[in-house]
């Protein structure tokens, strides 16, 4: 038996996030998404060759969007490049021709623009569009640039983030736009309390919460569920938190041991 951890979901968070329309979102719950792409075994994590990987094993694609300094939207998770590619520098310290000048280990790949993933993508696969923040960041012209970058595109996507803004600001500019709120409760998080939680979601009004794994169940994520709004979970890179995702949730964000 379980013991489910928050608080019961009632009106409130109703509320705070209407449910919404499942011609809208039902698609999120078909599918298995590779986190960054299908990276390991020597491809690297939101690279085109994991993109490509990911492509062909006909799953649903999660990529991370940094932004350079000249603004451009680019297929990054990292605020810096040291653990990736060996540099000090800052993402948004440098040009985006700068980050096209960069290698991963093998020399294949190079950090590139978001347009060119959609251009890779090209509609084959679902793309969750996870946008960065962080404190004292303007995190709307980072929206701006993806919307940009997604007209005229007619493949299924969401774009999503940690930072509540992200999708107020989408429902105020792109409503057209499938929106989630990525939330966390361990010590990395910034909703670990209830009220943090719910002012999250009244900022946000999201189609979808992307919730962590270590994290369910829960009541809230459980009451938002019962209410129609769909429930993705990550990292889900175990056996054990597959089974947790296939249990407490509608799909997974996986990748390594956690691929179905």
């Amino acid at each position: 038996m379980f013991r489910l951890r928050s608080t019961r979901t009632g009106w409130l968070d109703r509320l705070f996030a209407p449910p919404p329309d499942p011609a809208r979102v039902d698609w999120l719950r078909q599918w298995t998404y590779a986190h960054r792409g299908l990276h390991g075994d020597g491809r690297i994590e939101n690279s085109r060759t994991a993109f490509r990987a990911a492509i062909d094993a006909g799953l649903g694609i999660e990529c991370d969007i940094q932004r350079s300094r000249d603004g451009e939207a680019m297929v990054f998770h990292d605020w810096d490049f040291a653990r990736l590619l060996g540099r000090p520098e800052a993402g948004e310290t440098l040009d985006a021709a700068d980050w096209a000048a960069l290698r991963y280990a093998g020399g294949e790949d190079a950090p590139f623009r978001f347009a060119d993933l959609l251009a890779l993508v090209d509609g084959r696969v679902p793309l969750l569009i996870e946008i960065k923040s962080k404190r004292g960041y303007d995190v709307e012209r980072s929206c701006a640039r993806v919307i940009d970058a997604l007209a005229g595109y007619e493949g299924r996507h969401a774009v999503m983030s940690f930072d509540p803004r992200v999708s107020r600001w989408l429902r105020r500019h792109a409503p057209q736009t499938v929106r989630g709120l990525v939330m966390r409760e361990d010590e990395r998080g910034h909703t670990q309390r209830v009220w943090q939680r719910r002012l999250a979601l009244w900022i946000a009004r999201p189609d979808f919460l992307a919730y962590h794994v270590k994290a369910l169940p829960n009541c809230f994520v459980a009451g938002l569920r019962r209410c129609g709004m769909p429930v993705l979970t990550w990292t889900v890179d175990s056996r054990d938190a597959l089974a947790t995702a296939r249990d407490y949730a509608d799909a997974p964000i996986a990748e390594g041991a956690g691929l179905p």
